[in-house]
């Protein structure tokens, strides 16, 4: 790997890091949280300091495995030690961090060289997971997954267009440049806080992944209709469809955390959307009384998330081999049941933030062979190997009415 050169290492900045990893590991909290919360605790930290601080820690999150093989120890602060000697090629040895003996480490990592879930730092039973499903895409898949994360926007249509909205964040001295896999895309050249300009605040834009933003595409909504987000979580897909539906029509979100729904409520007032409908999924009796409703029906299921390592690295840590086989039956339960809210000839859109196609291709196959009246009409499997998140989508049209 190459590697800028050593920033100083100043020890209230790495204290911090040794802290959230603490609360990531021991206390098991998810690191995104843990980040959002470090950042907070000292208002004298400036932008460099933060990025510091967050770019550490999540890379460090993301190269645990080899960091502590590395160190022979995985208490944080090892880790820590470990992961400046292996970015930097520096031991520090006046910083309040344990010794790192250089040569004993060197030889700890030509090992590592040699076995692949040590060198892309994964669980061993993901490495054979991923073999097995992927085979040879396995390898420079996680390989893609251990990069960071690119940052995309979505413009929103209901308050701006792409081109402006590129130039007033140029002008502000965000570095930004559209990104043409979508109508609304933009790829974002330098890390900086989205969150606090006033672009965001007015709701000209979300940040999300142009993967995510193609599978809105994929539902081919159009003003006036209908449309059921069923899996709708904090809803940035709803959000898109209600753009892409330019406020007219119904737009209802489900989800079963009603907190989320909440969030999304929120989220839609700064976006301007105004067809929103939100349900929370308290029973099954909530997705009967919706059947044959909706002309589109989005299912961004319940999955593993491995295709967004990159922004969760800490989920390969979190994710049990038994949870697979939960989600698979959730999903499985998702594509027999609520295909039922849309109307004769309708549309679904299914959807996974997942690599493996045992939560993709495979669930689609198997739902067409229960339902072969169902017509595949599209897929796309988007791959973190082109700077997507992992996505996968597939567009069903349900029977249409006999006359």
């Amino acid at each position: 790997m190459s590697y800028p050169p050593a920033p100083r290492p100043y020890p209230n900045l790495l204290q911090a890091v040794v802290d959230g990893l603490e609360e990531t590991f021991t206390d098991g909290r998810y690191a995104d949280q843990v980040v959002a919360d470090l950042l907070k605790r000292d208002a004298r930290w400036g932008s460099r300091d933060r990025a510091f601080i967050a770019e550490t820690l999540y890379d460090i999150v993301r190269w645990k495995r080899l960091l502590a093989h590395l160190a022979g120890d995985e208490r944080p602060r090892y880790l820590l030690a470990a992961y400046w000697w292996w970015r930097y090629g520096e031991v520090l040895a006046k910083a309040d961090l344990p010794h790192l003996d250089a040569a004993d480490a060197a030889g700890r990592l030509a090992f590592a060289k040699t076995n692949r879930a040590l060198r892309e730092s994964i669980p061993d039973w993901l490495d054979l997971l991923g073999l097995e499903e992927l085979g040879g895409a396995w390898g420079p898949t996680m390989t893609a997954l251990n990069e960071p994360a690119f940052v995309y926007l979505r413009t929103n249509f209901l308050k701006t267009d792409r081109n402006t909205l590129v130039r007033e964040l140029n002008k502000d001295g965000f570095k930004v440049e559209p990104d043409d896999r979508t109508p609304e895309g933009i790829r974002v050249l330098e890390r900086r806080n989205l969150w606090a300009t006033r672009a965001f605040k007015a709701g000209f834009y979300e940040v999300q992944d142009i993967g995510s933003q193609r599978i809105s595409h994929a539902l081919q909504v159009e003003p006036g209709m209908t449309v059921i987000d069923a899996c709708a979580g904090a809803g940035g897909k709803t959000l898109h469809l209600a753009a892409l539906m330019q406020n007219k029509g119904n737009l209802i979100a489900l989800d079963t955390d009603g907190r989320k729904l909440n969030e999304l409520k929120r989220r839609a007032k700064r976006a301007g959307v105004q067809n929103l409908e939100t349900r929370l999924i308290t029973s099954s009796k909530v997705v009967k009384r919706l059947t044959d409703r909706a002309d589109r029906v989005l299912l961004d299921v319940p999955c593993s998330g491995l295709g967004v390592l990159r922004r969760n690295p800490d989920a390969k840590w979190k994710l049990e081999p038994g949870f697979l086989g939960e989600v698979k039956s959730w999903q499985a339960d998702i594509l027999e049941r609520y295909p039922r809210m849309v109307k004769a000839g309708g549309r679904v859109v299914y959807a996974t933030c997942s690599i493996l196609p045992s939560e993709g291709e495979r669930q689609v196959a198997m739902c067409i062979d229960t339902h072969p009246d169902y017509v595949l009409e599209a897929s796309e499997r988007l791959s973190p190997m082109d700077q997507f998140d992992g996505f996968y989508w597939a567009r069903l049209q349900t029977p249409k009415a006999v006359n």
